[in-house]
């Protein structure tokens, strides 16, 4: 096993290095105000037969769970990601099907996940040569970790093992956590981030309790190998790096942290400071939702709207947003312009095209009888250097247009659903020559990196909200009032009406056809025949 954890210290909270303890195999410290990534590698032999069988039918798998909490994001961890559980995957071979069980098992059995051909979707890749994209893309509003929690501390940990159960417990307060594994390497990452420390934090085995900081008592095995860094932003030589600094330990290798600083090509960025305060977005739905919900996403105003202002001196950058949807709602892909410009759509919706659409096409069928777990699009959206003028201080918002599926009758005639705010972010080309290795940071298999070319840099917009406030917006929508009319009744009903109209139209041929037997026999029409016959 060999695990990495790296701490990045909260702005303005200086800590002094020294603090760090290393004795031997032992390391410790105490008092640490900081964000804080956990990465752990593991080999097929360290993992229960259960994950391993789907994991040898995997060519690759990638899972990402994120909280629908809102959380400050620290460099270099810019990435963003709609909030639920999201599960890119490429089987080794077709036919095999062995993931949606282990996902109900690791996650909820209330999943909507029968089978990956019924179930998954297939993502529009556009740009072939971005390797890492998978072949089936699944999602589900899942709002915590508690049964992967429990299973982890039953089928990982011993029974004697404290220590481990206090660590998974952390899963709990988590920001994110993402699993990767592909069949190159045989190796299982897992990766949890906490933007935060916990208000409260119990260790009984150390024994102490700490308020709003980090302690840390780790021992090492002779066969792991532990890493462990305290680093900060540092100033980069290009506006496609990051720069960090701080130091680095090896536990059982160093007797003392070492000094580093380091820089690194770096795919997802923020906006400059001023400017990420000034992009910050909101979304809500407009009040009555009805059948036909339409999501608005609502920017400060058209002024402070423009590109990055620490992209690439010769990049080009366009405002995308990537909207995942559950699927009790859809979007009319064939409403949205895509090659064609629409300057009427455009400026009644600040939307210029879909650029991608995947999921659920079937527009008429009800939410109870579809399979797939819903769809994504990605919308490359109009700002004000490419829509109609308006006053440079009105807010910039843009409207998305949806439809809602029918649900299951309800009593009382409404039925709450919860949907996951979309993510936005610029999408800016870099500058030539430019590789993005992977770096030590990175994330991909996001849903929407795979949509753009390798060389695409990603600048990210904040949401609107309170440290701690949902990325969810919950809405009631109108569904059959059971208590007036039951299901059974309306399939009587619409039985009775088909068959009504099916008789109907067949009386209306049969009088059609008596009427033109009966013609041929009139005065009239033997009259006409005889003119004929001479």
């Amino acid at each position: 096993m060999r695990r990495r954890s790296t701490f990045i210290p909260s702005p303005g909270f200086d800590y002094d290095p020294s603090k760090l303890k290393i004795d031997g195999r032992h390391l410790s410290f105490a008092g640490l105000k900081a964000a804080r990534e956990e990465r752990l590698t593991l080999g097929l032999n360290e993992l229960p037969a259960e994950v391993v069988e789907v994991l040898q039918k995997s060519h690759e798998l990638h899972v990402r769970w994120v909280s629908s909490e809102s959380y400050n994001r620290s460099s270099p961890y810019f990435s963003s990601l709609t909030p639920g559980l999201h599960v890119h995957y490429t089987p080794s071979a077709e036919g095999d099907e062995p993931l949606c069980p282990l996902l109900q098992t690791l996650y909820s059995p209330s999943l909507r996940c029968s089978t990956e051909n019924a179930t998954f979707t297939r993502p529009d890749i556009l740009s072939e040569r971005f390797a890492t994209s998978a072949a089936l893309q699944y999602y589900s509003l899942l709002p915590s970790l508690k049964q992967c929690v429990a299973w982890i501390q039953r089928n990982i940990c011993s029974s004697q093992d404290v220590i481990c159960k206090h660590n998974a417990a952390l899963l709990n307060i988590t920001s994110y956590v993402d699993i990767d594994y592909d069949s190159i390497s045989h190796a299982l990452t897992i990766t949890a981030y906490w933007s935060k420390p916990p208000a409260v934090l119990m260790d009984s085995v150390a024994e102490w309790t700490t308020y709003d900081h980090w302690n840390m008592a780790l021992d090492a095995s002779p066969n792991d190998k532990n890493e462990v860094g305290l680093l900060q932003s540092a100033p980069a030589s290009e506006p496609s790096e990051i720069g960090m600094e701080g130091f680095l330990a090896v536990v059982g290798e160093d007797s003392e942290p070492k000094p580093v600083m380091f820089s690194f090509p770096s795919r997802h960025h923020s906006l400059a400071t001023q400017q990420a305060q000034d992009q910050k977005y909101a979304v809500t739905f407009d009040l009555p939702t009805g059948l036909h919900p339409t999501m608005r996403i609502s920017l400060p105003t058209r002024e402070t709207l423009q590109e990055p202002t620490n992209k690439p001196a010769d990049s080009t950058c366009a405002l995308h947003t990537y909207v995942t949807l559950p699927s009790v709602l859809f979007a009319d892909e064939y409403a949205f312009p895509t090659d064609n410009h629409d300057p009427l759509f455009t400026e009644v919706h600040n939307i210029l095209s879909l650029r991608s659409y995947s999921g659920e096409r079937d527009l008429e069928a009800p939410d109870y009888v579809i399979q797939k777990w819903g769809s994504a699009l990605l919308l490359e959206l109009a700002t004000p250097q490419s829509a109609l003028s308006r006053a440079a201080d009105s807010p910039w918002d843009i409207t998305i247009p949806l439809h809602l599926r029918y649900l299951e009758p309800t009593a009382g005639g409404q039925q709450s659903v919860e949907i996951p705010w979309p993510i936005v972010f610029w999408a800016c080309t870099a500058e030539e020559g430019t590789k993005f290795t992977v770096n030590p940071f990175d994330r991909v298999n996001l849903g929407y990196d795979g949509l753009f070319g390798p060389r695409t840099m990603f600048y990210h917009l904040e949401p609107r909200l309170q440290e701690g406030g949902r990325l969810v917006e919950r809405i009631d929508v109108p569904v059959l009032d059971s208590n007036v009319i039951s299901h059974g009744m309306v399939d009587v009903m619409t039985m009775a009406l088909v068959l009504s109209g099916f008789l109907w139209v067949a009386w209306k041929v049969l009088r059609e056809v008596q009427w033109e037997m009966n013609w041929w026999k009139s005065p009239k029409a033997q009259k006409q025949l005889e003119k004929k016959a001479q």
